[in-house]
């Protein structure tokens, strides 16, 4: 149904492809991208009513203003100080705040709850005699197997720091979306990686509950597998860990889509598959702000993995055709 057609297999050896990395980016861009992300937390810790989502706002609020500052007063290496404090300010100090005292949204709870399970009982869910006694919501977990593995530590190692699913979410988030990276051709990936991860799309929610992060990175991976040079199992493994479920709430107005218009190009797929989460999350009858996530969180990916190439296109392209492209603006203006 779906027709991908790949980017030429090879590149000019040391190219990559052409991809920019965020320190030739213009510094005011940079800098506007963290008041941005300033403005963002702030809004957070002014107006929201969770304590643990202000206690982040408030932190995140400063590094980003900090991580600007950084970017404008210091020329050669601004940036990477500004990486640095982003992501030690809104991503590493709240979530081992909160993971120390034990702030956490109830999803956190489950995770750990459910590896428990798995460790004694051998399976990470309650039976249904045992459920049907309860009448605390959060008592189900609503997860794949998969998820009560990011719970294993503390389940054998008791309640630490260290222990926090959350601190195992952003670990695999980390890892995952840089190889998500490099699969796609982008230069740089480690700092696009702490960029998007100091980001608030994914510090915000990782440090109150993060349940979502891991899926998001192997939706990337997954992406990435099929673009370059397709690897179609490892592909469909990576799609298909927590994912699944999305996959299968597809709207009708998706599918009639994949058929009549069907997309060419991985991009486009991409995009396709943001616009009909985005649908549905707006349109079902019980949804909540985090499931927005995946497709701004897919958006981010796609587009910091074609930036450097749209940039280097514009600068290597050859005398003559900018030429033609200005005899033809002069003959448009003269008509």
């Amino acid at each position: 149904m779906v027709s991908l057609r790949t980017a030429p297999p090879k590149t000019p050896p040391g190219h990559r492809g052409g991809w920019l990395s965020p320190v030739s980016i213009p510094r005011y861009w940079v800098a506007a991208a963290f008041a941005v992300c300033a403005g963002f937390a702030g809004g957070v810790a002014l107006f929201s009513t969770n304590d643990l989502h202000r206690l982040w706002g408030l932190i995140a609020a400063g590094a980003y203003v900090a991580a600007g500052m950084a970017v404008l007063a210091w020329r050669s290496r601004g940036i990477d100080l500004a990486l640095l404090l982003s992501v030690a300010g809104a991503l590493v100090t709240p979530l081992f705040l909160n993971a120390a005292d034990g702030q956490k949204q109830p999803e956190v709870t489950v995770i750990a709850r459910s590896a428990g399970q798995l460790v004694h009982d051998h399976s990470p869910y309650q039976s249904v005699a045992s459920l049907a006694t309860v009448h605390d919501p959060n008592a189900y977990n609503p997860y794949l197997p998969v998820m009560a593995l990011f719970g294993i530590p503390r389940a054998l190692f008791g309640s630490h720091v260290i222990t926090d699913p959350r601190v195992w979410f952003g670990l695999a988030f980390v890892i995952i979306f840089w190889l998500a990276l490099r699969m796609a051709g982008a230069r740089n990936s480690v700092r696009w990686t702490v960029f998007v991860a100091a980001s608030p799309v994914i510090a915000f929610e990782l440090t109150v509950g993060g349940t979502d992060i891991p899926i998001l990175a192997l939706m990337c991976l997954g992406f990435a597998l099929l673009w370059r040079q397709p690897r179609f199992v490892l592909a469909g493994i990576a799609l298909g860990l927590v994912a699944v479920g999305l996959l299968v709430l597809a709207g009708l107005a998706i599918a009639v889509s994949l058929v009549v218009r069907p997309p060419k190009t991985v991009p486009a797929a991409v995009w396709r598959l943001i616009i009909g989460l985005t649908l549905m999350f707006l349109l079902a009858p019980a949804t909540r702000f985090g499931y927005f996530i995946y497709p701004a969180a897919l958006a981010l990916w796609l587009e910091v993995s074609q930036f450097g190439l749209r940039q280097s296109a514009r600068q290597e392209a050859p005398p003559e055709v900018g030429q033609a492209r200005g005899r033809v603006a002069s003959a448009a203006g003269s008509a």
